[in-house]
């Protein structure tokens, strides 16, 4: 105790003072004996790792005020909660405000300490904060090796902090053991270094569905029964000393509470149960069996929901289908559990992360959805409750996901090796010869982009950066030299290389391996080339040009064939228009070749970066090409960019060419070769269509959107363009006015 004398303001100035340091050194901290709490990630928040703070103690949970917090104390909060670092901290109840008791005031951390009531405070419960001032972190995805959940609070903890690498799904039955991926089992949890099974006495199907999202599985199935237990009483058990208890709405098991610690009779452990098993119930990608031929002969119904512009499978931008056309959603309000019915809705898990400010590329069309708010257990979000109103909404709003997917061990069976870097390297896989699995190499004939695209797409490296046909100066695992894999043609879509057309068990590669081995190079990000079809639709018109004015055209095969006969006072009827390209994804799109490469036309006097940039076609309703042309990249640079942006390529004084991020690249409808050349088509209904990028030369996020078509009507003397769209932007149905088209794909090489 303390006894003053005093009076007046001085008093209360004294009181003040010997109050607040009271307080900073509380008695338990003064003791070494820091008081027992729980810590939590809580509020409205798109992964696991983040969220506001709370802090379990006294029997009640609580949240923490911002003042004087640092990064220092996010590091405490984040190691206590078995994450190595923190990434950063937000003040100002970002992640929602939270309810209750403040529990911390004016925390200072040195970052050393083991939990958070080792920091100085006001002391527990002695606040002037708002709920508005609660603070957040986001910690770092990874967790510290070998962190053990330690509860301190015995059954009044609330939450269970276990990271999807503590838990697994234990094949039991011989013929579930050679199945991928793996859908049943035992449900365990290592804890100190031992795998535990866990007691099903007070285990739900909301439990299953949790487990089931996140291992990759959209939801779970029955099983049975009576085989489990009799496996069950054959072994000797170890059971997790926890039971879960969830709602089977969470993205994640670390959102679930604990229950209550299973029954003990005498020694034993789960005395009324047996260890849980879960049944999980994969997507279709994912299935084990294959699609049998006669659902193969009927196309599936249009998905309301698709993901574009991700790097692996169960990533991307969410788009959805309305009125017969794909629009994005907007990221207000954009959160984990939406996510989640995304991803289970497509045949993934639970999502991992939700996305939000265009980080999967910014998309076209229309804003379908706006401030999504789901509960998590509806079958599509379509059944969410969402504002039609998206005013404000722009495309760099963009919502995005990241599903968990099933572990199908594609990784396991390709390798780069030789690079300087893991994101690059020779090709090598793992194929059997003569009964056992040997490394080799990949023939490189026929090898590009989109083989390049399958192979960093499968070791989880993103986008493809480049395809490499000779890998002289990567030498490689010497014992990998031969060639196991050739005659490889992907789509740019599979999941694995050996999804792929290969020649199989016959190898057939003239050049050899090698130095002619395939090689890659992956990056995290890539282009994204989209042409603006209103640009095309209100630019286009006809111009009967003389041939003394086409011979530099001529010369770069910009007419039609019958031009070659032509007298310099015919005349060549053009189909003209302007194109504007804008790059949306999130690397500057640069030219395949190097500068000192480029080649030089003397004619138009300037440098072609790639002899072929985009195609022009004119197509018949039947799909037959009636008319042609192409145009090379003489001048790739940023025409425009969108504010804030700054122009990085100009061709003049040859100078580097490429598109930036945010920029497009104008080609106005006067220059040479920006037409077809229509003198022999006759007059009739067609399909008007460009496509960008057409040999895929340079690796991009999504090719689907290259290709740009139309209808056109051509009297003979005038010509009428409506329609115009991107490819992959409307249903099945809507482009079904283009027959004979599909809408999504550019020809093959």
């Amino acid at each position: 105790d303390v006894w003053c004398t005093c009076s007046g303001l001085k008093c209360l100035a004294f009181v003040a003072v010997y109050s607040k340091w009271f307080h900073w050194v509380n008695p338990a901290q003064a003791q070494n004996e820091p008081a027992k709490i729980q810590l939590r990630l809580a509020g409205s928040k798109r992964k696991h790792n983040e969220g506001r703070v709370e802090v379990y103690y006294n029997g009640e949970w609580g949240t923490v005020c911002d003042d004087d917090f640092s990064i220092y104390a996010a590091t405490v909060v984040c190691r206590e909660l078995g994450y190595v670092e923190a990434v950063s901290w937000s003040p100002s109840a970002k992640f929602g405000q939270g309810e209750g008791r403040i529990w911390l005031d004016n925390v200072h951390c040195t970052g050393r300490e083991v939990t958070l009531a080792e920091c100085s405070s006001n002391g527990f419960g002695v606040s002037d904060c708002k709920h508005s001032e609660d603070v957040g972190v986001v910690c770092s995805t990874r967790r510290i090796p070998g962190f053990r959940f330690v509860g301190a609070l015995a059954n009044n903890v609330e939450n269970l902090n276990i990271q999807v690498e503590d838990v697994r799904i234990r094949a039991i039955l011989s013929w579930q053991r050679k199945r991928i991926p793996v859908t049943e089992g035992f449900v365990e949890v290592r804890e100190g270094g031992r795998w535990r099974q866990i007691c099903n006495e007070a285990w739900t199907p909301t439990n299953s569905r949790v487990i089931c999202g996140m291992f990759g599985f959209p939801g779970e199935k029955k099983y049975n029964m009576k085989v489990y237990k009799m496996v069950a009483m054959r072994r000797k058990n170890k059971y997790w000393g926890h039971s879960v208890n969830c709602t089977g709405n969470e993205a994640h098991v670390s959102n679930c509470r604990l229950g209550p610690p299973p029954t003990k009779k005498g020694n034993s452990t789960c005395a009324l149960g047996m260890p849980v098993v879960v049944s999980c119930v994969p997507g279709r990608v994912f299935a084990p069996t294959p699609v049998t031929g006669f659902r193969k002969a009927y196309r599936q119904e249009q998905p309301l929901v698709r993901l574009k512009g991700g790097a692996v499978v169960g990533e991307g931008r969410v788009e959805v289908l309305k009125n017969g056309e794909w629009g994005t959603v907007c990221d207000d309000n954009w959160d984990l559990r939406s996510a989640t019915v995304v991803c289970r809705e497509l045949g993934f898990g639970s999502a991992k992360e939700a996305l939000t400010g265009g980080r999967m590329g910014q998309g076209m069309g229309p804003v379908h959805m706006n401030e999504v708010e789901c509960s998590g257990f509806e079958k599509s979000i379509t059944e969410c409750y969402f504002n039609r109103d998206s005013l404000g909404c722009s495309h760099e709003e963009d919502a995005g996901v990241r599903c968990n997917v099933p572990a199908m061990g594609f990784q396991e069976r390709v390798r780069l090796s030789g690079g300087r870097n893991p994101y690059e390297g020779r090709v090598e896989v793992l194929a059997e010869r003569n009964g056992s699995l040997v490394w080799g190499t990949v023939c490189s004939d026929s090898w590009g982009t989109l083989e390049a695209t399958v192979v960093c797409r499968q070791l989880g490296l993103g986008f493809a950066n480049h395809a490499f046909q000779e890998t002289w100066y990567w030498p490689g695992d010497v014992s990998a030299d031969t060639v196991v894999m050739s005659g490889v043609r992907c789509s740019g879509t599979e999941m694995s290389l050996s999804h792929c057309l290969h020649h199989g068990k016959y190898i057939h590669c003239p050049k050899g391996g090698g130095r002619f081995s395939a090689g890659v190079s992956c990056s995290d990000t890539a282009p994204d080339l989209v042409l603006n079809p209103q640009m095309v639709e209100q630019t286009t018109y006809l111009e009967d040009r003389p041939m003394f004015m086409l011979q530099c055209a001529h010369e770069e095969n910009c007419l039609s064939s019958s031009a070659q006969g032509a007298s310099a006072s015919d005349y060549r009827r053009l189909l003209r228009f302007s194109s504007q390209i804008h790059n949306n994804g999130h690397a500057d799109f640069r030219p395949k070749a190097s500068h000192h490469s480029w080649i030089w036309h003397e004619c138009h006097r300037h440098y072609h970066s790639m002899e072929v940039f985009t195609h022009y076609d004119l197509f018949s309703l039947n799909g037959s090409k009636v008319a042609e042309g192409h145009k090379a990249s003489f001048c790739l640079e940023d025409s425009e960019c969108d504010e804030g942006i700054e122009k990085r390529y100009a061709c003049a004084n040859f100078g580097p060419q490429g598109i930036t991020v945010g920029c497009w690249d104008t080609y106005r409808h006067d220059i040479d070769c920006q037409w077809i050349d229509i003198t022999d088509v006759k007059p009739g209904d067609y399909i008007f269509q460009v496509a960008i990028n057409p040999n895929y030369e340079v690796a991009e996020s999504d090719y689907s959107n290259n290709i740009m078509k139309c209808r056109c009507r051509y009297d003979g003397y005038r010509i009428w363009t409506y329609n115009c769209h991107i490819g992959g932007s409307l249903s099945f149905e809507t482009d079904d006015t283009f027959p004979g088209l599909r809408t999504n794909q550019l020809s093959y090489r």
